[in-house]
């Protein structure tokens, strides 16, 4: 192919940053037979992409990483494990869509899971890091020609860390994150990317401790030196031509040549995955750190005059929700189920499906705590309970919405049938705390008045700065 290409003209070399990890796992094998590789170096993608060398360049760099540990085997996983405390983390070297990753919460489990990622990465070093429980994640975007650096998109999760970036909703501008908060993680994601020395794309993963504190804790979780997922998404909301700008950069071209300006918007918007689920019988839809989605949707809106973020958010989450195929419901009951540690987060979003006139219907630990603090809840039994339980109440059309939180293997068995069921009846479910809020925020939203719909342009075309150079460049 490449010596097909060479015959026809001009041969310049070979991009590998805009196929996900299939194509930079090709950098050195081209490379090696005389093939240029444009943009970023192999060298720097294999920096990036082993676990060991990056967090060597991150103790350098001075940017923290969470408490982890590097193992080859299962002895060495555990000691490590013992040693950060569960639950951890396996993030294994050199694979796509989060391949051989898993959130491991005790030592049985660890050894049974470390054969599967050493063999996902081809015996290259497993990264075992900390657990951050309910930190907020966060995909930034950023195009560098080596010494330049523009970011792009500063991308907040909904869900928390933990779940696979491409299978969590997230929102640019972030919804939540304080303007400090936001300034830092542009600041490191500049360093890092002069340091691996990128020409190109580049997308990084933070995990956010206590995101609304003074003094929040940032943790890098990876890099990826090429075009991530979120790049067209990060395209349309900011409007300007990310990819095409960075294979400019990668042939040559100077970044400061597109006189980017990071200007503000009036716009929110959210991406949302795309499940298959539904197509294979006995699939979980719990989400994990592996990724399970095979397409995303967005959702705009724009702020109204005088309006805070909160709201265009919500009608952004509810259009980016619709399109996903999910018909956020009106009125009827809502069914909440929850393990301990969510329970203090799920108090917000049945009170305010509460004051919208829902119907709560919970199983008996969540029941227990909703009315302790006096919110009108029915009780109903789990499967495992007894007859009525909840899937007879969801296949009696009782239910309309379903909150379902679980800890632990045999939890997730215990309620695997009541997910199913809510799949199978195109229920609207969420199976997070972060999730639930915003869909309850959402329903709230349609609930105000209609969504608006408006075409794409309208939101994404950009509003300040010299934008000549970026509109000459082909999309």
């Amino acid at each position: 192919m490449i010596a097909v290409e060479a015959s026809r003209g001009e041969f310049l070399g070979v991009i590998v940053q805009f196929g996900g990890q299939t194509p930079l796992g090709l950098a050195h094998p081209l490379e090696a037979a005389g093939v240029p590789i444009l943009g970023t170096s192999p060298d720097a993608i294999d920096l990036a992409e082993d676990r060991e060398r990056f967090q060597e360049l991150l103790h350098r760099l001075k940017i923290a990483q969470p408490q982890n540990g590097i193992a080859r085997s299962a002895p060495e996983a555990v000691a490590i494990a013992e040693r950060v405390g569960y639950p951890v983390v396996i993030r294994p070297s050199f694979v796509l869509g989060g391949r051989g990753m898993e959130i491991v919460r005790d030592a049985d489990q660890l050894i049974g899971y470390m054969t599967a990622a050493v063999a996902a990465s081809g015996g290259a070093p497993v990264l075992i890091d900390a657990y951050l429980s309910r930190a907020t994640e966060v995909d930034v975007d950023a195009l560098c020609d080596g010494e330049d650096v523009f970011v792009a998109g500063v991308l907040e999760h909904i869900e928390e860390a933990g779940v696979h970036s491409g299978d969590s909703a997230c929102s640019l501008p972030p919804f939540s994150l304080r303007p400090e908060t936001i300034e830092d993680l542009k600041r490191q994601t500049e360093a890092m990317a002069r340091a691996l020395n990128v020409r190109g794309l580049m997308n990084v993963q933070f995990a956010i401790e206590e995101p609304l504190s003074v003094a929040p804790r940032i943790f890098v979780l990876e890099v990826n030196p090429r075009a991530s997922r979120t790049v067209p998404f990060v395209a349309k909301t900011v409007g300007k031509p990310i990819a095409a700008i960075a294979a400019k950069i990668m042939t040559g071209v100077r970044l400061a040549s597109f006189n980017l300006v990071d200007t503000p918007y009036d716009h929110v918007a959210v991406k949302e995955a795309v499940f298959p689920f539904a197509r294979f019988p006995g699939v979980d839809t719990v989400l994990g750190p592996e990724m399970r989605s095979t397409g995303e949707v967005m959702g705009l809106d724009w702020r109204r005059p005088g309006e805070s973020l909160g709201p265009a958010f919500a009608r952004a989450f509810a259009k980016s929700q619709l399109a996903g195929g999910a018909i956020l419901p009106s009125s009827g009951g809502v069914f909440v189920s929850v393990n301990d540690a969510d329970k203090p987060w799920i108090i917000e979003p049945v009170r305010l499906l509460l004051e919208r006139g829902f119907r709560i219907l919970a199983t008996g630990g969540t029941h227990r705590r909703l009315t302790e603090l006096g919110l009108e809840a029915e009780l109903v039994k789990k499967v495992l309970e007894g007859r009525p339980h909840i899937v007879d109440a969801m296949k009696n059309g009782e239910v309309q919405l379903v909150f379902n939180t679980t800890e632990g293997r045999q939890s997730l068995e215990d309620s695997f049938s009541l997910r199913r069921a809510a799949l199978m009846m195109k229920i609207p479910y969420y199976t997070t705390t972060a999730g639930a809020n915003a869909a309850a925020q959402a329903i709230a939203a349609q609930a105000d008045g209609p969504l608006e719909v408006r075409s794409l342009q309208s939101y994404s075309s950009p509003t300040s700065g010299d934008d000549s150079a970026i509109r000459g460049v082909r999309t």
